[in-house]
């Protein structure tokens, strides 16, 4: 049966890998403030190094595909999605250990930016830059679900417990509007791709049947291999003694 994590009153602990991703986020975002304020030739460098451009990862800035998840300019976005962050990622990483989420918040960061800039080939859709942790949060509240379907979670500051499956329907039709409003912008389009980060995430790295559907495939490739090879020495061996 699924937990429930709600959370009652109490506050989920800050540790481990969500604790450091937030700490390093918190750092990067003081950075980025101050040399925006004070050395602001200096600040844009950063912002056009560390922002998701498709153009400059064709031309092979690839290391955006994981540095736009640190970059930030609004405030409010870079607080919304390190509350999600902290208040979902605590129960995930619990449940999944610290290396997978490690591999979960960087994995779908990454698999989010590379489809987005699949998809900015067109030239008609996905344009324009891309940045913050949004595609992150996406995808651990999407795994959330999938490990608690059915749990209500508390919506801070509202005391109301609500359904995690409306609260993943909800992310996904307010940001298919404002994708829909913003002309099917990079930035929204990585945030509904991190929900579907999410859930190939949990669908390679969590679901048994996959996995071992996935194995058996392996072994039975190599078990198929090393037949193919015994025929073949058979018949050469069979050629020899002729």
């Amino acid at each position: 049966m699924p937990r429930n994590i709600s959370s009652e009153m109490g506050l989920p602990p800050f540790r481990g890998a969500v604790r450091q991703i937030i700490l390093a986020s918190v750092a990067i975002y003081v950075v980025i403030l101050l040399l925006m304020s004070f050395a602001q030739p200096t600040g844009q460098m950063v912002l056009t190094l560390g922002i998701l451009d498709p153009v400059r990862v064709r031309e092979g800035w690839l290391w955006q595909l994981v540095t736009y998840t640190f970059m930030y300019v609004d405030p409010l976005d870079f607080a919304f999605s390190l509350v999600g962050i902290y208040f979902l990622g605590t129960a995930v990483e619990e449940s999944v250990g610290f290396s997978r989420f490690y591999s979960l918040f960087f994995g779908s960061v990454i698999l989010s930016g590379v489809a987005g800039c699949v998809l900015s080939f067109s030239r008609v859709v996905a344009q324009g830059p891309a940045l913050g942790s949004g595609a992150a949060a996406n995808a651990i509240l999407m795994v959330f679900y999938l490990l608690n379907r059915g749990a209500p979670i508390m919506l801070f500051p509202i005391p109301i417990r609500i359904p995690v499956k409306w609260i993943v329907l909800g992310t996904a039709a307010i940001e298919t509007a404002y994708l829909l409003l913003n002309h099917f912008a990079l930035f929204y389009f990585i945030l509904l791709l991190g929900l579907g980060a999410g859930y190939v995430w949990y669908v390679v790295f969590l679901n048994r049947k996959v996995s071992l559907g996935v194995t058996e495939q392996v072994y039975g490739l190599r078990n198929s291999y090393y037949r193919w090879k015994r025929k073949r020495a058979a018949r050469k061996f069979e050629v020899y003694r002729r």
